[in-house]
């Protein structure tokens, strides 16, 4: 006869339910069907309009029943909606209400300022982020490498918008709007007026626009770069770039520059520099909601 255990009188502690074991799983482990539900959003963001359920499930790389299940749900929370015409499915109002608030809590120079340190230690110059202020691009956050070149520039300093990349990349990519030209065309103007009247050495201006036609070659190259590029212009012996970083609505949010002697820095548009930077400015310019495929506005 099996011998029954002794009472010792220290309680017991219950066995745990089904809630409790997973509570206790590691963080890691994860849900997958949400992970595989996101991807439905996913491609809903990233399509131009709404679409079919065949389309929506191929993009998303499932099958349309199990695409169906999960959309669903997401209708009942509002995430999804579909047209009961077209049939076709596109992001909900709870989406937008995610959307907007996530946007309304992003801070783009503070986004910024967090990517500093590992872009400075991939090119090894000196960076900094310059915003549009009252009077121009104006530069909000400095950084120096260690071994950079001496500079005058300081925090609060306003960019020429003809002789720095700063100024250039903000000319050029905010000039498109009608509103924006007439309020740098002015500070154009003043600034072809200095480079005429600047006395002359006998040493030819390096890289400075001199006639309208000369800056909007400048823009119009700017442009198509996606990126702007100074040598020599606003200090001898300094090269530069900046590169555009926009917002969910296409808007110049700020510009993120890299300075250096050109003794040092590499100044080929498609440098390891400019590629660095670029990649930096679009990873942010995605992190404010701006789309890839987008033109800025």
């Amino acid at each position: 006869m099996p011998t029954r255990p002794r009472d010792t009188g220290t309680p017991r502690s219950p066995a745990p339910d089904a809630s409790e074991r997973d509570d206790a799983e590691p963080l890691r482990a994860g849900i997958q069907s949400v992970e595989v539900g996101f991807e439905l959003l996913d491609a809903l963001s990233q399509a131009t309009g709404a679409l079919m359920l065949r389309d929506l499930a191929a993009a998303a790389g499932m099958s349309a029943a199990k695409a169906h299940r999960y959309l669903v749900s997401f209708q009942r929370m509002g995430l999804v909606m579909q047209d009961p015409l077209s049939t076709r499915y596109d992001l909900g109002p709870a989406a937008l209400r995610l959307g907007l608030a996530s946007l309304s809590r992003i801070d783009a120079v503070r986004l910024a300022r967090a990517r500093i340190d590992t872009l400075l230690t991939e090119t090894g110059h000196t960076l900094a982020i310059a915003v549009w202020g009252n009077q121009g691009p104006t530069m909000v956050h400095w950084v120096e490498a260690p071994q950079s070149v001496p500079v005058t520039l300081r925090l609060g300093d306003v960019m020429p918008l003809l002789t720095s990349a700063t100024g250039r990349c903000f000319a050029a990519f905010m000039g498109d709007k009608e509103r924006d030209m007439q309020r740098m065309a002015p500070m154009i103007r003043n600034e072809l007026a200095q480079v005429k009247n600047l006395p002359r050495t006998g040493l030819p201006l390096v890289d400075v626009p001199q006639t309208p036609q000369e800056v909007q070659a400048v823009l119009d190259e700017t442009r198509r770069r996606g990126l702007a590029r100074v040598v020599h212009s606003l200090l001898p012996g300094v090269g530069g770039f900046c590169a555009p970083v926009f917002d969910a609505q296409g808007r110049l949010a700020l510009g993120l520059v890299v300075l250096g002697s050109v003794a040092t820095l590499d100044t080929d548009w498609d440098g390891a520099t400019a590629t660095a930077l670029l990649r930096c400015a679009h990873q942010l310019s995605a992190d404010l909601g701006h789309s890839a495929t987008a033109p800025p506005a």
